[in-house]
């Protein structure tokens, strides 16, 4: 039996973690015997001519992807894929019917829960991978109640529980009574972000693209800058990582906040991977993840999660370092992941 992974690729640099999860999920499957089979994708907008030229593009790399996949092997995809292709859809299904090929889908996000964004594409794109799947790797328990509703057999669907992180820096991580915050800064999405100067006995510390230089005028408030997902690894090094969406610091409300009652967040793992315990919305799905290995706190709001950590002692934080540094290696070697495709194995060749 042979094994296959179809991997899009972007033309371009990005600061965007959703790239980095889907390379790490790849890295980790291609130790495991899956060889990748990689579409370059053209983000250009152009002309009809253009549009017509990148599909022809795709038509043919799917139709060598065809050529290449053998007989009654296991295919990984990683949904969604954010990119129309017309022959996709096609060859996928064809590969199902005349190969046998058997797939192990990976959910990276569910564009329905997300709400914003969801659209005619996305429908569809979700429905084949429902269709197609034989073996469907999700987030969560809470995740997998989701497809449990969507009448996906129990048997056929394994919980992850975390995304790894891929990296090698070992920070050396101080005592501080701060927040870090690494992510899209945008106020408009992230409303919760414009106020954090409520936020007065705690230090906050951001990162990334569309800061708002008016939140420079509160005295707690430091931002350091955007960074690509390998070099932020570098910059997280104090305090506690923070875990948070959505509209207001009082709970995390509107669409990308209830989205957290679903979805494993990349920036949790990203905080673990770099030695940071972790601050959380205690409704979130991953909230179950870090009472488990006691790797955080768990919070209803920014307010209580501000007393917590400005009474919080050195020996306190240390216990919860602690606990951050026996699950460090394994997000930054790749064990969720691993873990999850060697189960979908098992369970499509047993």
């Amino acid at each position: 039996m042979d094994f296959f992974q179809i991997v899009e690729v972007e033309n371009r640099n990005s600061n965007n973690a959703g790239i980095k999860v889907v390379s790490d999920n790849s890295v980790v499957a291609d130790k495991l015997g899956f060889k990748k089979l990689m579409i370059q994708i053209n983000t250009k907008t152009g002309s009809a001519f253009l549009k017509i030229k990148k599909q022809i593009y795709y038509y043919l790399c799917y139709r060598k992807i065809y050529n290449t996949i053998t007989n009654n092997s296991i295919v990984l995809l990683q949904h969604p894929f954010h990119h129309k292709q017309i022959a996709r859809e096609k060859f996928l299904k064809i590969l199902k019917n005349n190969k046998k090929v058997k797939y192990v889908c990976m959910v990276i996000d569910i564009e329905e829960l997300r709400v914003l964004g969801y659209n005619n594409y996305y429908e569809k794109e979700f429905k084949t991978m429902l269709e197609i799947a034989d073996a469907l790797i999700v987030h969560n328990i809470e995740m997998l109640q989701f497809f449990l509703k969507k009448g996906i057999p129990k048997e056929k669907i394994i919980n992850i529980e975390s995304f790894d992180y891929l990296q090698n820096n070992n920070n050396i991580v101080e005592f501080e009574k701060s927040i870090s915050f690494a992510g899209n800064l945008e106020i408009i999405k992230c409303g919760f972000i414009g106020e954090l100067s409520k936020i007065k006995d705690i230090k906050i510390n951001l990162y990334g693209s569309n800061f708002n230089n008016k939140l420079l005028n509160s005295r707690n408030i430091n931002y350091h800058g955007s960074f690509s997902p390998d070099e932020i690894t570098k910059k997280l090094n104090k305090g506690f990582g923070l875990v948070w969406d959505g509209d207001s610091i009082d709970t995390c409300s509107g669409n990308f906040g209830q989205y957290l009652k679903y979805n494993n967040p990349h920036k949790l793992s990203l905080y673990l991977s770099c030695g940071l315990p972790v601050v959380i919305w205690s409704q979130a799905a991953q909230a179950r993840f870090v009472k488990k290995y006691n790797v955080g706190i768990c919070v209803e709001s920014l307010k209580e999660a501000e007393h917590i950590i400005s009474n919080m002692s050195e020996n306190d934080y240390k216990i919860l370092q602690n606990s951050v540094n026996k699950i460090k290696p394994l997000l930054c070697s790749g064990y969720f992941a691993n873990k999850a495709i060697k189960q979908a194995i098992k369970l499509l060749t047993q």
